[in-house]
């Protein structure tokens, strides 16, 4: 349970520091505050293409290897960012720490699932739950606290002393498990379709408002991409028997619900952390330590996440 824990607030730790630290980091770069967005925006990115894929990923490789190798990627990938020199290149090794921590949070749920009895099941994803929280309850304050007396770059060094006592604690407690030798194929072209689609969305979605929406050709072009790409794979993965993501489970009403409900939920708890800040910091003047303070008592939103998220599985 506590290597479980420790795995999955390195990812939420990540997912909530930054967010104070927009406002320095595009000063400090001399970006943007729209370019320098793209900090939190391909993380987010990363996260979509790879959740779907997390259970095929896991399975293919084994779930221990998978994970233990998520974490790794995550811990280098934070480092690389904390030595990144301009806003790019820190994007690219957002996007690619946004691989590994991906694969994190839902895969810890699907290692408690499979490592405790039925009966103690529902006991240990209140304790999860429990525990996982201190990752965005912390996040925010610490992520203002080192922005405030230290650099930004060290936001990113913190998750490297967690990254490796959580691989350590993986590789010696987690069941060994094997990878799959049904020879099944990978399903190269959804996993095309869903990066196009999605990643062609995201760019809309965040430029659009600049561009003058479809004023921009390049605008035009990414949405008819986009709802090409999304629309083909939601056929083939209905199609084929071994799909990337298999869109079928969504028949159970729960889950369809439950992902519904999730995706609403969404809009209001990463908007309001991605645009809080910017206004405590911008426009009311205060500092990215007090900011973070001011996250603090927000944590139990994510809790309400995890609750879902449990109680769906």
């Amino acid at each position: 349970m506590a290597t479980i824990i420790v795995s999955a607030i390195i990812e939420l730790i990540d997912t909530t520091i930054v967010n104070v630290s927009i406002n320095t980091m595009s000063g400090n770069l001399g970006a943007s505050l729209e370019d320098t967005a793209w900090v939190i925006t391909s993380y987010a990115i990363a996260n979509v293409i790879v959740i779907p894929m997390t259970s095929f990923l896991a399975e293919k490789i084994g779930r221990k290897q998978y994970y233990i190798g998520s974490i790794l990627l995550f811990t280098l990938t934070s480092l690389f960012c904390g030595l990144s020199a301009n806003l790019w290149t820190l994007v690219f090794f957002r996007f690619l720490q946004g691989v590994g921590g991906g694969a994190l949070l839902s895969t810890s749920q699907a290692i408690l699932f499979d490592t405790f009895p039925p009966n103690q099941r529902a006991l240990v994803s209140g304790i999860f739950s429990l525990g996982i929280i201190i990752g965005p309850s912390i996040g925010p304050v610490m992520g203002g606290y080192i922005v405030d007396n230290l650099s930004w770059q060290d936001i990113f060094y913190v998750n490297i002393p967690i990254g490796l006592t959580a691989a350590f604690l993986s590789y010696a407690y987690l069941r060994p498990s094997a990878p799959s030798r049904d020879g099944r194929r990978i399903d190269w072209l959804g996993i095309g379709l869903l990066t196009a689609g999605v990643g062609s969305l995201q760019v809309v979605l965040e430029r659009g408002e600049t561009e003058d929406w479809f004023a921009a050709g390049y605008i035009v072009v990414l949405s008819i991409v986009s709802v090409l790409c999304i629309t083909l794979l939601i056929w083939w993965e209905l199609r084929i028997t071994n799909p990337i993501i298999n869109f079928r489970v969504l028949k159970s009403r729960t889950l369809a619900i439950s992902a519904v409900m999730t995706f609403i939920l969404g809009f209001g708890l990463f908007s309001n952390l991605f645009v809080f800040p910017l206004f405590s910091q911008r426009l009311i003047g205060y500092s990215a330590f007090q900011t973070g303070m001011m996250l603090l008592p927000q944590t139990h939103l994510p809790m309400s996440v995890c609750r879902c998220s449990s109680a769906t599985l």
